[in-house]
């Protein structure tokens, strides 16, 4: 038998980096409320009493950002002055410009030369799936979502009084043959109030969070380190820069697969970094439900200005009951690819995105996550001749 042990992590809704996420996607959704055809590229940077809000954003309506910013902190959690930062004491900055005038040229359809959405930039985006869970995820980055979203419940539903939004989860799961079978560690660090100790807030974490969660997978030789430092009170941006795109491992499948480097929040559909790792996780969700591999990595490809991918490739792994290059022509028959066709099909103008900012963009149960869904293995299957 081969084992190996395989670790992925999570952050919860506090974390800086989060924030900067969820203010980049909650700024895109309120535009996208009332100009659909908006184009945005918002990046942000959150630190001690300030957020920085800049980037590139072309769109008929107005947005009022730092009601926004400040709305996006109070629900987060951070509403109390004593944890360093306040939705209502801190400073937000803007620095918004039009989107270059060039990069238009290449997406608009009336400049465009094919008459068709361009492809907002170059680059490749991957999507991955594989049949280890239920959402057709790898099982380490869904225990870890699991652990930070229970974290974030116990905390705002006042189970636990003490805690503060902060808070990272990592899970290692020991896999026999290429299949999970335990959990060999978890680590789990949450922010506090100064007047709780360590006794206790290990004792919560594995009544409260980690037992709830992981319980099935865990044995007699699985790890804890729970706040390891002993001490996490100053948390959030006062602890750490935050910035917007920082977390892409943890938005996509914890570092099982590869990945094109790019990240979505903040990204209006037209920008390949988001709608085409979409697609990609479509198609390989997709192809994994209809029974032709257990696991399978999509990566498609684009040059900025043109609306077909320059490249479609499919890995298997091994695992697949139809060539790969087989597969890679039916990705192109049965699937959309170019921009527009890609936010028809998903219907991604919409004010959907600050719901993916946390807890990852793959594997949820959300009716708005339309890349989640598998409506395509018919289709697959009938093109395979299955």
């Amino acid at each position: 038998m081969s084992r190996h042990i395989f670790t992925s992590e999570s952050v919860t809704e506090g974390h800086p980096d989060k924030i900067c996420d969820q203010i980049s996607d909650a700024v895109l959704d309120a535009i996208l409320k009332d100009d659909p055809q908006g184009r945005v590229a918002c990046e942000c940077m959150a630190t001690t009493g300030l957020v920085v809000v800049s980037g590139e954003i072309r769109t008929k309506t107005y947005v009022d950002i730092p009601a926004i910013v400040r709305g996006v902190i109070r629900e987060i959690g951070y509403d109390n002055a004593a944890y360093g930062f306040d939705y209502k004491a801190c400073a937000v900055l803007t620095s918004i410009n039009e989107q270059s005038a060039d990069i238009a040229l290449g997406v608009d359809e009336s400049t465009n030369a094919t008459g068709k959405i361009g492809a907002g930039d170059q680059g490749m985006m991957f999507g991955y799936a594989s049949n280890e869970t239920a959402e057709l995820m790898p099982l380490p980055i869904v225990l870890a979502h699991k652990l930070t979203k229970r974290l974030s419940y116990v905390r705002k539903s006042r189970e636990l009084t003490y805690l503060r939004p902060d808070g990272k989860a990592q899970v290692s799961v020991e896999y026999v043959d290429g299949k999970p079978v335990r959990v060999d560690t978890v680590v789990l660090s949450t922010q506090h109030d100064e007047d709780v100790s360590q006794e206790q807030i290990v004792r919560d974490m594995m009544e409260h969070v980690i037992r709830p969660v992981c319980g099935e997978f865990m044995d007699e030789r699985t790890v804890f380190h729970i706040n390891p430092t002993g001490r996490f009170i100053i948390g959030g941006p006062p602890g750490d820069c935050g910035l917007t795109g920082r977390k892409i491992i943890v938005d996509t499948y914890g570092g099982m697969g590869r990945h094109g480097g790019g990240c979505f929040s903040g990204k209006d559909p037209t920008k390949v970094d988001r709608s085409g790792a979409y697609m990609a996780r479509y198609i390989a969700k997709n192809l994994v439900a209809a029974g032709v591999a257990s696991k399978c990595e999509v990566q498609v490809a684009y040059a900025i200005g043109y609306p077909e991918p320059v490249s479609v490739l499919v890995d298997t792994f091994g695992t697949g009951s139809v060539d790969d290059e087989e597969l890679a022509g039916v990705v192109r028959e049965v699937f959309p690819l170019s921009p527009g066709e890609i936010i028809s099909a998903l219907d991604l103008r919409r004010p959907i995105y600050r719901a993916t900012a946390a807890y990852g963009h793959f594997g949820r149960d959300d009716a708005d996550f339309t890349w989640e869904r598998t409506d395509r293995v018919d289709a697959v299957k009938k093109a395979l001749g299955l």
